[in-house]
C-alpha cells in the first residue's frame, strides 16, 4: 500500500465529523493502510483518544489539525473581511516530538489569544513554532484554493511559496482534492500546474466527515442537529454528492490517474512522522517548604503533630499505621501532592472559607486525617488506606476537595498566584449524544410525529452505559417495532450512528490542573464557554499524562451550615457553637429524619429518600452511612433486605462466622466496597493492597482474573502468598457462595468513605434544622436566592412547620434571608431590577444612622446610592418599604414626586440656592412635608400579583391558599414530583403514571403540528413550583378556551419522564376550578338568627356576585344547629369564594361558623363532578 488518510475529521470535530475514531482506525486497516492522520477543525480534542486506538490497532498515529488562519493578526477583531473570508484552513501535521509540542503551541494560541467565532492563529505564529511541522494547503477554504477559485492565479502562487518558505521545501504540499463539486476539476489543474512552475509537492488528500460511503445520510443529519434545521429544509449547510468518507488507495488513484506521485507522497508524508506520547511519568510541581526542611520531613512534622492534636493519649497506637502510609506515599513518589493539597486547604480553612470534611477514598487515610486535609476518622470508621492508595498499583492518588460554594474562586485564585497563571489550568469535558437524545435530535431533523419519538426513546431503559443495541436486545417491543415499523427503524438505524458522538465541549464543573511549568508545554490548551482556559484533553487523558489534576468542588450546603451557624450564634447570645463538635448521637434528630422531615438535609431530601428514611429510622451514623449508599440505581435492590436485618438482628444469617464482623454493622449486606476488601483479606488472607485489585476486577467484571481469583480466594496460591478459606476452616461450598455474592454486589458497592464523608454533612444539616430551624432555613433559601422554584418549596415548607415568611424590609432585612423571633425575613437580593450595590448601600445607610422613618425620609438619605425611580418602585411592591408611612398604593402614586423634589433640592443646594426646608427651619418643616394620597390599599391579588412580578415568587400569600380544600381532596401529585433529581438523573414521578395536578397557569405557547394542527405548551404553578404541560391537538381543542393566563386549573394526565430533565404533563384533559362543585356551609343556632340576618346574607350575596371573582362562586347551605335541619339556598343565593367574601361572612356569623367545602372532579367520564361532602 502506498496512500494513508492525511486529512480526516474525527467526532472532535464537534457536530461535523461522524467519523468515530474506533471505526475510522478499523477502516483504515481494513484498507491495508499502515498509518492515519487526525486533523479535527482547530483543535486536538481527540489526539489522545486517536494516538491509542492506533497503537492498540497496529496503526501509526499521525497527529494533526486543520486550523483556521486569520488574514491578519489574529488579535484582530475587525479584519474589515466578511464571514469565512477572516480566516483560511490549514492542515498541519507533527513530523516529531518537537513538532508534536510546537503544534500543541500552535493550537493553543488559536484560542488563548485568536479565538474569534473561530480559534484563529496568524502568520506571526506559524512562523514562530514550524519546526517539526509538515503542512498542506487543505481543502476549497484554503488559502491558494480560495485564490484560485476567484481567478486569482498569482496571489494562489504567492501564498503558496510563503507557506512552503515558512516550512521549507519538502515540509509544504498542495494539496488535491476531488469530491465531485463542479469547482474540483478546475482547482486540482490550477494546482498541478502551480506545483510544476514552483517545485512545491503535491499530496492527494479525501476531505473525510464519516467512515463509510452509505454514512452520508447520518452526517447530514448531524449537521442539521449542530445548525437546528429540518432534513427537508433548503437553505442549510450540507455536504453534497457523498464523497466525504475513507476512501481505499484504488478509489484515489481513479480520482488523480495523472497524478500518482501525489497518492504515493502520502505514504512518504507517514514514513517520516514519528511522534512519541508519554504516559504514566508524573509532571508535578514541588511545593516550597520552610527553611529547615525538605518535603519529606516536613509532611512527617505535619502529620505527627497532627496526631497527637487528633488522639492525645491514643497517638502512640497508631503510629505504626501513619509511619505505613507515609512510607507508601515517600515510596511512590507523591509528598509534593500531599503538600500541595494540605497548602491549599490549609488557605481555605485560615481565609474563610468553610471546607468540606472530606470527599471519596481519601478520607480512608491517617495521613489526610492528621494533616487536616479531612475531618474524618478513618479509625473510628473503620476505613481502608489502600482503597485510597495501593502500594500494588501505581496511580495518581485522588483527593477531591469540597469548599463553600462562594469562596471556592478564592483558593484556585490562590493556587494560580502560587504556581504561576500559565501553569493552572481548568479541565475540557464533553457533552454527547446519549441515546435517547441521538433518537429525539435524529426524530426532529426527520420531522416525526412527537409521539412516536417519545415513546421510541422511552423504550431504551435507563441504565448506565447503555446503547440502542442493548436496548434492542432488553426491549422485546422496541425490537417489534424496530422490525415492522419502517419510520422506526429509520429512526434508530440513524440515531445509533450518532449515538455517542461528542456534542458540545464545556469546563469540568471542579477540574484544576497544576503543573511544573507552562500548560501548553504539555497540553493543547482551548477557551470554554465561560471565556476561562482548559485543557483541550479531558480529565481521564491530563492524568494519563502525569498531570496533576484536582477536583476544587462548590458545595452549597457548605454556605448553608456556615451561614446557620453563624445567625445561630448572633441570635442566642452566649451560644458556644461549632458545628465540629456537635454530638452525633442526638435522638431528637435522628426522630426528624426517620419521620422524613428531610427538606433542606443534605443527601436525603428527595421524594424517595425522605421514603426510604421514614421506613429506615436511622438510628446512628451508620444508618445514614448506609443509607447513602444503598439509594442508587443497584444497591436498592438491597433495601428491604437491609431493613428486615435492622429490625430483626435475630434473623441475620452469617455464612461463616468471619464475616459477623465484618457485615455486623450492615445487617449482614455488603454495602460498601471496603468490605469486599476485608472480605477477601480475612477469609483468605490476601494483603489489603491486593484485595483492593480484586475488588477493581470484580467491578470492571474482567471475567478471566475473577476466575482466577476465585481459585485463589478458595484454594489459595503459596507462590503469590494467598493462603484460601480452606486453610481458614471456611468450606469450598461456602466459599464459593461468598465469592458469588461479592461478585454480585462489587459493581454495586459504593466507596464507605465517600458515603462517611457525607454522612456527617447530612447529619450537621439536620441537626441545624432540628435546633436552630429558623437560621437553617434562612440561610437554604439564601443559597437558593437566585432559583425561585427552590425558594417557592422552602417557603411552602417554612409554613408547615410554623415559621412564617415576612416580606422583604428595608429597615430590618438585609440582602439576603435573615432570621429573627418572628420568623425568616426575605432576602432583598432577590428583588429584580434593584441590584446587590444599591442593596448593600440601603443597609449601610440604615446601621449608619439608623431605621428610616418615613418613605420621605429613605428617599432622601439614599438619593446619592444610585437609587432608581425603577428600585424605589419595586422595593415598594416587594412589601420592602411596608414598615414606612402608608400603604403601598399610596407609596407608589407619590414616590415620583418625592425622587424628584429630593433631587430638585440637591441641584439647587449644589447651586448655593436655599430650599423651602432651609426657610421653614425644623419647627416649620411638617407644614412642607410630603402628605400620603387618600386611596385605599391594593387588593390581595394585586398585592400578590406584584409580589410574583418583583420576586418571582408569591411572600405573603398565594392565589392558590383559598382553594386548598379543593387542591388536597383532587390532586395525586404536586410539582416537586416533577423535578429533575440531580441524583438519580430523572425526576421521581414515574413515567406515564395518570396524575392530576391543580394551579395556575403561568405561560401559554400555541404551536402547530405538520398537519398545521394546534397544540399548546403551558406551565402550571402550584404551592410548590411550576411543571410543563404539553396538550396535543385533540386535547386542546376541547381545553382550548380554559388556556388563559392566571387560570386556575385542574389538570389530568400522564407524567412524561425524560433523563436529565425535569419531567412533564401530557395533559388528557383540563377543568377550571369554577367547574369543580364547592359549597359554602353556613352554621346558625335556629330560625331565629336566620330571619334576623338573612337580608345582611342577601346583601353580601349580591355584591360578592358582582366583584365576579376569579375564584368562582359557590353554593349556599344553611346549617340550624337546634334541630339539625339543612336548608339548600337557590342558585340567585350563590357567593363568590374569594377570600374576601368569606372574610365577610366570617364578620357576620363568625367566622367559626362558615367553611368552604370542595368536592372532587370525576376525570374520565362525563364533565361534571362529585357532589361536595357534608362536612
Amino acid at each position: 500500500m502506498s496512500f494513508v488518510h492525511l486529512h480526516s475529521h474525527t467526532q472532535f470535530s464537534l457536530l461535523d465529523g461522524s467519523n468515530k475514531i474506533r471505526d475510522y482506525v478499523s477502516r483504515v486497516r481494513k484498507l491495508g493502510m499502515n498509518a492515519a492522520a487526525i486533523t479535527d477543525h482547530g483543535v486536538m480534542y481527540g489526539v489522545i483518544e486517536f494516538y491509542k486506538e492506533c497503537h492498540a490497532q497496529g496503526i501509526k498515529p499521525l497527529i494533526g489539525c486543520e486550523v483556521y488562519v486569520a488574514t491578519g493578526s489574529r488579535f484582530d477583531r475587525n479584519s474589515g473581511s466578511a464571514g469565512e473570508d477572516r480566516y483560511y484552513h490549514l492542515i498541519l501535521i507533527a513530523e516529531n516530538n518537537h513538532g508534536y509540542a510546537n503544534l500543541i503551541k500552535i493550537v493553543s494560541a488559536g484560542f488563548v489569544d485568536g479565538y474569534y467565532y473561530k480559534p484563529r492563529v496568524d502568520r506571526e505564529i506559524l512562523e514562530r513554532y514550524h519546526e517539526g511541522i509538515i503542512c498542506t494547503s487543505a481543502c476549497l477554504a484554503g488559502q491558494v484554493q480560495k485564490y484560485l477559485q476567484r481567478g486569482q492565479y498569482e496571489a494562489a502562487k504567492e501564498a503558496a511559496l510563503w507557506h512552503e518558505n515558512t516550512f521549507g521545501h519538502g515540509n509544504y504540499y498542495l494539496e488535491l482534492q476531488d469530491h465531485g463539486q463542479a469547482v474540483d476539476g478546475r482547482v486540482v489543474q490550477e494546482l498541478i500546474r502551480l506545483s510544476g512552475e514552483t517545485g512545491i509537492p503535491l499530496v492527494a488528500t479525501n476531505d473525510c466527515h464519516y467512515t463509510m460511503a452509505e454514512d452520508w445520510e447520518a452526517h447530514d443529519v448531524l449537521l442539521c442537529i449542530q445548525t437546528g434545521k429540518k432534513i427537508t429544509d433548503t437553505d442549510r449547510m450540507r455536504y453534497e454528492g457523498g464523497q466525504y468518507y475513507v476512501k481505499s488507495e484504488e478509489e484515489m488513484r481513479k480520482l488523480f490517474p495523472f497524478a500518482p506521485e501525489a497518492i504515493e507522497n502520502t505514504q512518504k508524508i507517514a514514513d517520516r512522522c514519528q511522534v512519541t506520547i508519554e504516559f504514566g511519568v508524573t509532571k508535578m510541581p514541588h511545593y516550597a517548604v520552610p527553611r529547615g526542611y525538605d518535603a519529606w520531613t516536613y509532611l512527617n512534622k505535619l502529620c505527627y503533630e497532627g496526631l497527637d492534636r487528633r488522639y492525645g493519649d491514643g497517638a502512640d497506637a497508631l503510629k505504626p499505621q501513619l509511619s505505613y502510609e507515609l512510607g507508601v506515599i515517600q515510596k511512590m513518589g507523591y509528598v509534593d501532592y500531599f503538600l500541595i493539597v494540605w497548602d491549599y486547604i490549609n488557605y481555605a480553612r485560615t481565609h474563610g472559607c468553610t471546607v468540606g470534611p472530606g470527599r471519596g477514598s481519601a478520607a480512608g487515610s491517617l495521613v489526610a486525617y492528621t494533616t487536616g486535609i479531612t475531618d474524618i476518622d478513618p479509625i473510628r470508621f473503620q476505613l481502608i488506606f489502600e482503597r485510597f492508595l495501593n502500594p500494588e498499583r501505581i496511580t495518581m492518588p485522588d483527593i477531591d476537595v469540597d469548599f463553600d460554594y462562594e469562596h471556592r474562586g478564592d483558593v484556585i485564585r490562590y493556587v494560580t498566584e502560587k504556581y504561576g497563571e500559565d501553569a493552572v489550568t481548568q479541565i475540557i469535558t464533553f457533552g454527547t449524544l446519549a441515546p435517547r437524545n441521538a433518537i429525539r435530535d435524529v426524530g426532529r431533523v426527520l420531522d416525526l410525529p412527537y409521539g412516536l419519538v417519545d415513546t421510541v426513546a422511552k423504550s431504551v431503559p435507563q441504565e448506565l452505559k447503555i446503547t440502542i443495541d442493548k436496548a434492542l436486545k432488553a426491549n422485546p417491543e422496541l425490537k417489534k417495532s424496530y422490525d415492522e415499523d419502517e419510520e422506526v427503524h429509520n429512526l434508530i438505524d440513524m440515531a445509533r450512528k450518532l449515538e455517542g458522538l461528542p456534542r458540545n465541549s464545556s469546563t469540568h464543573a471542579a477540574g484544576v490542573v497544576i503543573a511544573a511549568k507552562a500548560m501548553d508545554e504539555y497540553v493543547p490548551l482551548a477557551r470554554g464557554t465561560d471565556g476561562n482556559i482548559v485543557t483541550q484533553f479531558n480529565m481521564i487523558e491530563v492524568e494519563e499524562l502525569g498531570l496533576l489534576k484536582m477536583d476544587f468542588l462548590g458545595l452549597r450546603t457548605l454556605n448553608v451550615i456556615a451561614d446557620a451557624v453563624r445567625d445561630a450564634r448572633a441570635n442566642h447570645p452566649g451560644l458556644d457553637l461549632d458545628i465540629n463538635r456537635i454530638p452525633y448521637d442526638d435522638p431528637e434528630v435522628y426522630a426528624m429524619i426517620g419521620r422524613g422531615q428531610c427538606e433542606g438535609v443534605f443527601q436525603l431530601e428527595s421524594a424517595g429518600m425522605k421514603s426510604f428514611m421514614k421506613e429506615l429510622k436511622p438510628a446512628n451514623l451508620d444508618d445514614i452511612i448506609a443509607g447513602i449508599a444503598l439509594y442508587r440505581p443497584g444497591p436498592m435492590d438491597f433495601i428491604p433486605r437491609y431493613i428486615k436485618g435492622k429490625k430483626n438482628a435475630d434473623a441475620i444469617v452469617y455464612d461463616c462466622p468471619q464475616l459477623k464482623p465484618i457485615l455486623e454493622s450492615t445487617y449482614g449486606c455488603i454495602v460498601y466496597q471496603e468490605q469486599v476488601m476485608q472480605i477477601v483479606q480475612q477469609l483468605a488472607g490476601y494483603s489489603l493492597g491486593r484485595a483492593d485489585l480484586v475488588r477493581r476486577a470484580m467491578s470492571k467484571k474482567h471475567a478471566d482474573e475473577m476466575e482466577r481469583e476465585r481459585h485463589n480466594f478458595i484454594f489459595g496460591n503459596r507462590e503469590e502468598g494467598v493462603a484460601g478459606c480452606l486453610a481458614n476452616g471456611i468450606s469450598e461450598a461456602v466459599a464459593s457462595k461468598i465469592y458469588d455474592e461479592m461478585m454480585d454486589f462489587a459493581n454495586y458497592a459504593f466507596n464507605k468513605s465517600h458515603a462517611a464523608c457525607y454522612a456527617v454533612i447530612t447529619y450537621q444539616t439536620a441537626y441545624l434544622k432540628h435546633y436552630y430551624p429558623r437560621e437553617f432555613m434562612a440561610a437554604l433559601m439564601t443559597t437558593f436566592i437566585n432559583q425561585s422554584d427552590k425558594v417557592s418549596q422552602y417557603i411552602a415548607h417554612c409554613r408547615e412547620i410554623g415559621i412564617e415568611v415576612l416580606p422583604p424590609d428595608i429597615n430590618s432585612g438585609d440582602g439576603r434571608f435573615v432570621a429573627d423571633d418572628k420568623g425568616v425575613r426575605y432576602g432583598m437580593y432577590a428583588i429584580k431590577s434593584v441590584g446587590h450595590p444599591v442593596i448593600d448601600a440601603i443597609v449601610a445607610e440604615r446601621n449608619a444612622r439608623g431605621p428610616f422613618k418615613t418613605l420621605e425620609d429613605f428617599l432622601t438619605r439614599v438619593s446619592d446610592k444610585a437609587v432608581n425611580k425603577r428600585s424605589v418602585e419595586n422595593l415598594i411592591k416587594a412589601g420592602a418599604c411596608d414598615s414606612l408611612d402608608g400603604n403601598r398604593r399610596q407609596m407608589t402614586y407619590i414616590f415620583p414626586t418625592i425622587m424628584d423634589q429630593v433631587s430638585s433640592e440637591k441641584k439647587h443646594s449644589m447651586a448655593g440656592q436655599m430650599s423651602l426646608f432651609d426657610i421653614a427651619g425644623e419647627e416649620g418643616r411638617e407644614d412642607f412635608a410630603f402628605k400620603m394620597p387618600d386611596v385605599e390599599e391594593f387588593d390581595r391579588q394585586q398585592l400578590l400579583a406584584f409580589e410574583k412580578e418583583v420576586l418571582g415568587i408569591y411572600v405573603s400569600g398565594h392565589p392558590l391558599e383559598d382553594d386548598l380544600d379543593l387542591i388536597r381532596k383532587n390532586t395525586s401529585d404536586n410539582t416537586l414530583e416533577f423535578r429533575l433529581d440531580q441524583e438519580k438523573g430523572q425526576a421521581p414521578i414515574q413515567d406515564k403514571k395518570q396524575v392530576v395536578l391543580a394551579g395556575m397557569i403561568t405561560s401559554k405557547n400555541v404551536r402547530f403540528t405538520r398537519n398545521n394542527q394546534p397544540m399548546a405548551i403551558l406551565n402550571l404553578e402550584d404551592l410548590y413550583g411550576t411543571v410543563e404541560l404539553v396538550v396535543f391537538p385533540k386535547a386542546f381543542e376541547r381545553v382550548r378556551d380554559f388556556l388563559e393566563l392566571d387560570t386556575k386549573v385542574l389538570v389530568y394526565g400522564r407524567a412524561g419522564v425524560e433523563i436529565d430533565r425535569d419531567a412533564k404533563i401530557l395533559v388528557e384533559d383540563l377543568v377550571l376550578f369554577d367547574q369543580v362543585p364547592r359549597e359554602i356551609w353556613i352554621q346558625i343556632w335556629d330560625q331565629a338568627e336566620y330571619d334576623e340576618k338573612a337580608d345582611a346574607l342577601k346583601k353580601l350575596c349580591q355584591i360578592s356576585r358582582e366583584r365576579q371573582a376569579a375564584a368562582g362562586s359557590a353554593d349556599l347551605i344553611i346549617y340550624r344547629r337546634a334541630d339539625r335541619a339543612i336548608r339548600r339556598m337557590p342558585a340567585d343565593w350563590q357567593m363568590e369564594t374569594d377570600s374576601e367574601s368569606l372574610a365577610s361572612l366570617g364578620q357576620l356569623f363568625g367566622q367559626d361558623n362558615v367553611r368552604l367545602v370542595s368536592g372532587k372532579y370525576l376525570f374520565g367520564r362525563k364533565r361534571q363532578g362529585y357532589r361536595p361532602d357534608r362536612p
